[in-house]
């Protein structure tokens, strides 16, 4: 049975692939993507969709984590967490009916199952504070089940009235 955990853990596998490979997009989408979800067309639709998407945002995504990595060398930073990150990044910015707990969550647990003991850790904190300047930004565009998660959001980008007011 496929799911979509084993679709990003496949999506991050090519990614891989691709970064270290040099690149060949369509032999990562024949050799990586695709296999083991010939019965399964949504999530192999799903996993196809994300690896581009990643590869397109790359740039974009790489400047995000940059701005919220303040304090680390980017080259320094494990690829499979540069490579979880921008995965998020691209789940926040361009699939608006997952909602955002849910790639912040796919990523850590597969940053702890992939790589190192503090990546978990690492992910979560920079996805928190890059899911808050999406949606400061107005990038963060979630319907329907996608606006699950949305509420701590909304609260934190909302000022108190009591905060606005002059003393």
């Amino acid at each position: 049975m496929s799911s979509r955990r084993e679709a990003r853990e496949k999506v991050m596998q090519a990614l891989y692939a691709f970064e270290q490979g040099g690149g060949d997009t369509e032999h990562v989408l024949e050799n990586i993507v695709r296999p083991g979800f010939e019965k399964d067309a949504a999530t192999r639709e799903f996993a196809e969709k994300l690896f581009l998407q990643c590869l397109e945002l790359e740039e974009d995504a790489d400047r995000i984590i940059r701005q919220h990595a303040e304090n680390w060398e980017f080259s320094r930073i494990a690829l499979i967490d540069r490579l979880l990150l921008r995965m998020a990044i691209c789940e926040l910015v361009t699939f608006p009916d997952i909602p955002p707990k849910v790639s912040i969550n796919e990523s850590i647990e597969i940053a702890k199952k992939y790589s190192t003991e503090n990546s978990g850790k690492f992910v979560n904190g920079i996805l928190d504070a890059v899911l808050v300047t999406l949606f400061e930004d107005g990038r963060l565009k979630k319907t329907g089940r996608g606006l699950v998660g949305m509420e701590t959001l909304q609260t934190r980008a909302v000022p108190d009235s009591s905060e606005t007011k002059e003393a």
